[in-house]
């Protein structure tokens, strides 16, 4: 406290930069991947003094480190943006009282490292660096930054800090990797004293200075500096406590505080639930969830203080859909789990990002399931995780679950479905492979063992070693970790015996060497069959005879592979095998997750030029009677998938093609109809809604006027209870249907909806419906507005949802709006969500070739979710020649589009 005081008069001084060097000092650390490790931070001082009117702070930082070999240099890491006093710097030795003044200072900005080189050798030991710096409150929604609200009618700025991956130097020099983690005594200077400020730590101590106050807070535990944050604006709140006694809060803007109940109620719900789970309670004396206006990604999890986008936290009872409800558990229970898995014990470097993000995505599985059990939620983690983690592994693009990181800029590529959600699949076909009980303690054995520390995969797979007495544990789970894709596994039945080959599924069609230890099961006939075995050769076979004798029923000669779809892989069955299985989902002999996975896998063989359009759709129909929600959900995504295709390679089928799809639908549609019902389940709620909008997209003429009619009424009346919040994305989809360049009333009447909520749910249910519109000037028109300043900047991607109709449109938009886009998002997480949606729905070579060119001359060329998409595009085209070839394709169609 009293250096912190000590140094508050830095402040006031004006300092010049240091004389030019003779030489630089940087030299011998260019280029280098990782900070050297001569020197290592143990406690960081900081005061910051944000002034939130000129958007810019100034500060110092003290930091307390260990020399621990001869010396001359420091080298930590400050962005280029960030301005250092150079005057300012120096080293003290306490055991000497010695000052070490006027490094030499260098920075790399390619590199983002600060090198201070002094005139001597520094003394081994404890020693203080302290560097005063400058920079500015930026509006990139990363560093120190500003969010921008609405107060009483007058705009103002919150100032917010987004550190994770590696922005923390974009604040305060520091060595901004996650395995220098250290202590932080935190202090905001001079702030506006009617303004909530918020850190890790509870506050230690304020000082009133007029208007204005000083805010020191507790030191904090051990972490790394990407979970080191601060807030700083007006906010409401409402708290509860554990029954431990942990402060909850929930902040959010000013009139706000109720949307803040439910995730309240499901943090000290999870809280608990993880402390039992983990063998450890939580380790922070207080945990804060604040809603921010802008916001890049879902939400952060800074220890103690964790960041969301107001859509992922807040929860109107009268506007917010059940989809909605879901989502905000989802991403509290995810970030609550990063309190252990990332925050407790931290990958040593982000070549092990999976560690934290694939646990915390597993994990709030497991909360919920927990929470609320009548969600199913596991019936769900297929669809919504492993996938999605299958589509995109199927690329050549793709990478290993633990990928090399050789530089700063390519951490944030990787923040992608690979460490997130294929990362949870393999988390979950572990679990089912050693048992839930050796998997739960050997998490808690994990977490106990390195706590406050670092870890690397291995380390896992050691503890799982001694728990489950698995000793060749790492072989099995390093060929499912350090090498990208999966396999496919080719099913056959010959005399009884089941034959299984393995291979890597590639959508491209070609085959590789890659081989995988997989774990199997699979049942016949029921599911008291259930045999579990471990693959670990390219091909086997397992005699089943015992298990097909006296099948008489054929409701019970069915083969189901990878039972609930537990394993991280794909199934292909010889046409005997597929035969009974389509019996077995006619007659729901099968789980929803085994019928799921048959719909799922099918559709990925067919993209993959392994099973014909005719076969899949022929088997699509066994779904015609399906009424859950998870199998729907798929069901609706591939009849999105398949018509933007059949419209490219067989344009003229398109009306039998989406009269068939309408069919599959409308049992679904009658048995959930418009309007809640009285005890209904949470995924029947939310199947009302995907229907209805696939209806509308489909251009089903009774769904479309129905929902024109429903909105019709809500326009008049915003709380009418004919349009549920459940249905609003249908009414808006079924709304854009019907405008064109000349009758834009329908756009014109969302945008007023748009502009009138403050709910960050309801804009983006309108923005994600208004390029859906066939008339391709109106999408045009929608995807500017996405870009316009009523939009913030994280939101812009929910309106690139483009009708089959609008796609080249799209397309010429973004190379009109390139320059504008890459300014403003530059290569982050959000520029891919802008380039993948247009550039990978397309299907020819010609297209290909065009969308090359023009990002060829940008640095996006270099992004990996380009490569991608130019992936995607290419097996679209190969898989619209395979559809052009298809014989029996055309008969087909008009029989399941008559039935």
């Amino acid at each position: 406290m009293n250096l912190l005081k000590k140094c508050c008069s830095c402040f006031r001084k004006k300092t010049e930069g240091a004389p030019p060097s003779t030489s630089d000092p940087t030299t011998d650390f260019k280029g280098q991947p990782r900070l050297p490790t001569f020197a290592v931070p143990k406690r960081y001082d900081i005061q910051l003094k944000p002034d939130l009117a000129a958007c810019k702070f100034e500060g110092i930082v003290s930091i307390v480190i260990d020399i621990i070999a001869d010396t001359r240099f420091i080298v930590l890491n400050a962005a280029a943006q960030l301005h250092i006093n150079s005057d300012s710097v120096y080293f003290s030795d306490p055991n000497s009282n010695k000052v070490f003044e006027k490094p030499k200072v260098g920075k790399v900005q390619a590199d983002e490292i600060l090198v201070l080189e002094f005139s001597e050798t520094l003394p081994k030991g404890m020693g203080v660096l302290t560097i005063g710096f400058e920079g500015v409150l930026n509006d990139k929604m990363k560093g120190f930054y500003i969010s921008t609200y609405d107060h009483n009618g007058e705009k103002k700025n919150m100032a917010v800090t987004q550190f994770e991956p590696a922005y923390a130097r974009q604040c305060f020099p520091c060595w901004d990797e996650p395995s220098f983690k250290a202590k932080f005594n935190i202090t905001l200077l001079d702030v506006p004293s009617e303004l909530v400020t918020l850190s890790n730590m509870p506050v230690d101590e304020e000082e009133l200075n007029g208007n204005l106050k000083t805010v020191y807070y507790q030191e904090s535990p051990v972490m790394s500096t990407y979970l080191v944050a601060v807030v700083i604006g007006l906010f409401d709140y409402i708290e509860d406590h554990t029954p431990d006694g942990i402060k909850v809060r929930v902040y959010s803007q000013v009139g706000k505080a109720n949307q803040g109940k439910f995730a309240l109620h499901v943090a000290l719900q999870t809280l608990g639930f993880y402390k039992d789970y983990f063998q450890m309670p939580y380790s922070l004396p207080k945990l804060d969830m604040v809603a921010i206006p802008d916001f890049a990604g879902g939400a952060m999890e800074n220890y103690g203080l964790v960041t969301y986008r107001e859509k992922d936290l807040l929860f109107d009872d009268h506007h917010s859909a059940a989809a909605n409800k879901q989502r905000v558990a989802t991403v509290v229970a995810h970030e609550l789990a990063h309190q252990w898995f990332g925050n407790l014990v931290t990958m040593e470097w982000w070549t092990d990002l999976w560690l934290k993000e694939g646990f915390a995505t597993w994990m709030s599985y497991m909360a919920k399931d927990k929470l609320f059990p009548e969600w199913k939620i596991w019936t769900q983690f297929f669809d919504h995780e492993s996938s999605e983690g299958l589509r995109l592994d199927g690329l050549a693009e793709s990478h290993p679950i633990e990928v090399e990181v050789n530089h700063a800029s390519e951490i944030d590529e990787i923040f992608d479905t690979i460490s997130y959600k294929k990362g949870a699949s393999i988390i979950q076909m572990l679990k089912g492979y050693v048992g839930g009980p050796h998997f739960q303690n050997s998490l808690a054995t994990y977490i106990k063992r390195h706590a406050w520390s670092n870890a690397r995969t291995n380390d896992l797979w050691a503890v799982l070693k001694e728990e489950c007495n698995e000793p060749t544990m790492d072989k099995i789970m390093n060929s499912w970790t350090k090498q990208k894709g999966y396999p496919v596994l080719s099913v056959k039945m010959k005399n009884q015996t089941l034959e299984i080959k393995q291979s890597r599924f590639l959508y491209a069609g070609s085959r590789d060497r890659c081989q995988w230890i997989i774990p199997i099961t699979y049942c016949c006939g029921d599911y008291d069959s259930l045999i579990s075995l471990l693959m670990e050769k390219k091909s086997e076979t397992y005699d089943i005879k015992d298990l097909l004798s006296n099948v008489t029923d054929p409701a019970r000669s069915w083969i189901k592979l990878n039972v609930e779809q537990i394993g991280f892989f794909r199934v292909k069955y010889d046409d005997g095998l597929a035969a009974k299985l389509r019996y077995a989902i006619e007659h729901k002999c099968l789980s929803v997750t085994d019928r799921l996975g048959i719909l799922d896998d099918s559709f990925a063989l067919c993209m993959a030029r392994e099973m014909s359009l005719t076969s899949l759709l022929t088997f699509m129909a066994a779904y015609r009677e399906e009424l859950e929600h998870t199998v729907l959900s798929n069901l609706i995504k591939i009849i999105d998938k398949i018509e933007r295709i059949v419209a490219d390679a067989r344009p003229e089928l398109m009306n039998y093609i989406k009269q068939f799809f309408i069919g599959l639908l409308l049992h679904a549609a009658a048995n959930f109809g418009w309007d809640p019902k009285q005890g209904e389940s949470h995924l029947d709620a939310m199947s009302r809604g995907d229907i209805f909008t696939a209806l509308a997209v489909l251009g089903h003429e009774e769904t479309i006027n129905e929902a024109n009619s429903r909105f019709n009424a809500f326009l008049n009346d915003r709380n009418t209870p004919l349009l549920h919040p459940d249905i609003r994305k249908a009414a808006y989809v079924a709304v854009m249907q019907k405008v064109t360049s000349s009758n834009k009333a329908g756009l014109e009447s969302l945008l007023k909806v748009y502009r009138e909520t403050d709910i960050s749910q309801e804009k983006t249910r309108v923005l994600g419906s208004l390029a859906s519109c066939p008339d391709e000037s109106v999408v045009y028109e929608a995807l500017n507005f996405a870009l316009s300043s009523e939009v913030r900047k994280q939101d812009a991607v929910f309106g690139l949802a483009v009708s089959k109709e609008g796609r080249e449109v799209a397309w010429k938009w973004l190379k009109n709006n390139w320059d504008k886009i890459w300014t403003t998002y530059g290569s982050g997480i959000l520029l891919t969500r802008f380039v993948g949606p247009i550039v990978s729905s397309f299907a020819s070579s010609e297209k290909m070739k065009e969308i090359g060119t023009f990002f060829g001359r940008s640095e996006a060329s270099k992004v990996r979710t380009l490569k991608q998409s130019m992936e995607q595009i290419y097996i679209n085209s190969k898989w619209v020649q395979t559809i052009r070839n298809d014989k029996d394709l055309a008969e087909a169609v008009k029989k399941l589009a008559n039935k």
